[in-house]
């Protein structure tokens, strides 16, 4: 564990989500006090300087604390909406509205249910 943060930390969900070159981790997290929150890690894979060495990850986290849930969700919502209705075409909004089919590799969350699956295989998808 990175020793910047608490090593009292309770992981109690985690979700991994991948879109092209990064990857977005959601994990719920609750303290000794079972005081919860959620931390967003975006995830980029950097080649190494040796093409044969290993790779390194850029990491960026955002620690998003229960108090402030419902605020973060309405200004996320609010710049989404804006994104939609102000600045795409509703071509690139019906693309964003089509079903997405579920990867290989797209976990379920602990306790959850699958998410539902789609009805035919509707191509590549560039997210």
């Amino acid at each position: 564990m990175d020793e910047r943060y608490p090593k009292d930390q309770e992981e109690i969900y985690s979700h991994r989500m991948k879109a092209g070159k990064r990857t977005y981790f959601f994990d719920v997290k609750a303290t000794r006090g079972q005081d919860y929150y959620l931390t967003i890690t975006e995830s980029k894979r950097r080649p190494g300087s040796d093409p044969d060495g290993p790779a390194s990850y850029e990491k960026h986290k955002i620690f998003l604390y229960k108090e402030d849930f419902n605020k973060f969700i309405d200004a996320l919502s609010d710049a989404v909406d804006y994104v939609r209705d102000e600045l795409l075409t509703a071509e690139e909004v019906a693309e964003l509205d089509r079903p997405r089919p579920v990867y290989e590799g797209d976990q379920v969350p602990r306790g959850g249910q699958q998410p539902p699956q789609p009805a035919s295989d509707l191509g590549d998808s560039t997210y």
